[in-house]
């Protein structure tokens, strides 16, 4: 019973993860739980129990122990679980460069121009430093801080299956449905002829807690949805684009978020074509925005009357999504101290689209100190770079914080609460000793 049990619930994961091979993944998982009750049966056979006679002429079974019995049993089971669950992932298909993702981009494409966004600015300046440079020339990155752009196989990854899909590009269209005047079906290469942009963004999943590394950055390369939707025709009722995606993903897109000239359908990551993992072969890009709000791997645009729907939304998630100010410590060089004797301490700090003007940071009880930042950073719409040299720290235990401001002149919230529903608020922490 308890192998039937296990067989259908690793073959929903399988049926659920996979959108071909279905057939191939029922048959080796039958063939792994076959065996596994064969090799059962024959162990619970050798255990069958027998009976002696003992001094006084009463028969005595002889038996296992039952609850030694029952571990292993367990134990077993799951070790073929797992097992089976790791050879289907070993069994699956190869996904790097499939289908066309993962390659590189035929031609460079044209860098979008700065967008009006709050202009970050540094709380000090580099004691001598040369008036003609950049605080992002005069600064060096404390040792150990993250870089500036995340390598495509270290962005982070939320999605709502356990294998993502890997669609031919062949194959792939995006159907157009609604309030357009045009509705053709459009391939990839329709989408690659329009005029290209790239924008370094930062993007962070909703759920990531204070500190936490659900949050990368990345050169984005796509066409701009406003100029699509425009080509497309476009109807004065339209209000909201919906759009769908081959895991089973929707979202809604508001007529601000689609006319913003940072909207991007994105085909592009670091040069590339989009990794599987990733969306490939077209997800989009909405600034200000968590990527609660982003569907990857997107088959489907309707331009629609009304309010659509939004699957994070309906599980009780932020409607708007907006991002928090955040700011995080990633290193504490105590092992790499300056000339001087500081402790170099460095991070990056993000509010979506609205810049970052302050970043500070705390030892212990003691006054907030403004860092040092790297700007200007490479968009309005990415991460900036901090540092701060702790001057001559005393030995012993210590702890680190950390605070921002953003563009606007709005505070990180320094109380503490959850990722739901809208995000997790307060200031990131670390304990160094010294």
């Amino acid at each position: 019973i308890a192998g039937l049990i296990l067989f259908v619930a690793m073959a929903a994961i399988e049926l659920n993860s996979r959108l071909s091979g279905a057939a191939t993944a029922l048959l080796w998982l039958a063939l792994l739980y076959g065996a596994w009750g064969t090799l059962l049966g024959h162990w619970l056979n050798d255990r069958t129990p027998v009976t002696e006679t003992d001094a006084a002429g009463h028969r005595v079974l002889l038996q296992p122990e039952r609850r030694n019995l029952l571990w292993r049993v367990a134990g077993g089971s799951l070790a073929v679980a797992v097992g089976g669950w790791a050879i289907g992932r070993y069994l699956g298909p190869d996904r790097t460069g499939a289908s066309g993702a993962g390659q590189p981009l035929a031609s460079a494409p044209t860098t979008a121009p700065p967008t009006a966004t709050p202009a970050t600015t540094a709380v000090a300046q580099t004691a001598g430093a040369t008036p003609t440079l950049t605080m992002r020339e005069q600064i060096a990155p404390a040792p150990g801080t993250r870089p500036e752009i995340t390598a495509n196989e270290n962005f982070y990854r939320i999605d709502i299956n356990t294998r993502p899909p890997v669609i031919e590009r062949a194959s792939w269209e995006l159907t157009v449905a609604g309030l357009f005047d045009r509705t053709d079906p459009l391939t990839l290469d329709d989408l690659m002829a329009m005029p290209a942009v790239t924008q370094p963004i930062t993007l962070s999943c909703i759920s990531n807690r204070i500190g936490g590394d659900l949050i990368s950055a990345s050169e984005w390369t796509g066409v701009r949805l406003r100029d699509l939707l425009e080509e497309l025709g476009l109807q004065a009722e339209a209000q909201e684009l919906a759009m769908e995606a081959v895991d089973g993903f929707y979202e809604s897109v508001t007529m601000r978020d689609m006319m913003d000239p940072r909207t991007l359908l994105v085909y592009g990551m670091n040069g590339e074509t989009l990794p599987v993992e990733h969306g490939f072969p077209l997800r989009i890009y909405i600034p200000n925005r968590y990527g609660m709000k982003q569907p990857k791997w997107i088959t489907r645009i309707e331009a629609i009357a009304g309010e659509g729907e939004g699957y994070w939304v309906e599980r009780n998630w932020s409607e708007e999504a907006r991002p928090h100010v955040i700011s995080i410590i990633d290193t504490v060089a105590t092992d790499q101290s300056t000339a001087e004797g500081a402790v170099p301490i460095g991070g990056i700090a993000w509010a979506g689209d609205r810049g970052i003007q302050q970043v500070e940071v705390q030892i212990d009880e003691e006054p907030w100190q403004g860092a040092l930042l790297r700007t200007p950073p490479l968009s309005p719409l990415i991460w900036v770079q901090w540092r701060y040299d702790w001057p001559t720290p005393s030995a012993g235990q210590h702890t680190v914080r950390v605070r921002a401001v953003d563009g606007t002149g709005t505070q990180q919230i320094g109380e503490e609460s959850g990722v739901r529903p809208d995000g997790a608020t307060g200031y990131h922490e670390v304990a160094v000793t010294i």
